[in-house]
């Protein structure tokens, strides 16, 4: 039997709200995650309101970071 504990509840609540938010937006939720997950650790603290769906669609979706297993074909 499965059971979830409270704080894996709360992280899946906070990823399936990024995706809901990235679907609201017209944004691919694998190529945003893809991309926040390698800026991050880049990207100043002071501006991570950047890096929301919205801003981020605004700032960086027209040149993503892509995985490995995305350039792999290209």
């Amino acid at each position: 039997m499965f059971s979830w504990t409270e704080t894996g509840a709360r992280q899946v609540g906070i990823i399936q709200s990024l995706i809901s938010t990235c679907r609201l937006q017209g944004i691919n939720p694998y190529t945003y995650l893809v991309d926040v997950l390698q800026r991050v650790s880049l990207h100043p603290a002071s501006k991570v309101e950047d890096l929301t769906p919205r801003r981020w669609k605004d700032l960086f979706a027209s040149h993503p970071l892509l995985s490995d297993l995305d350039k792999v074909g290209k």
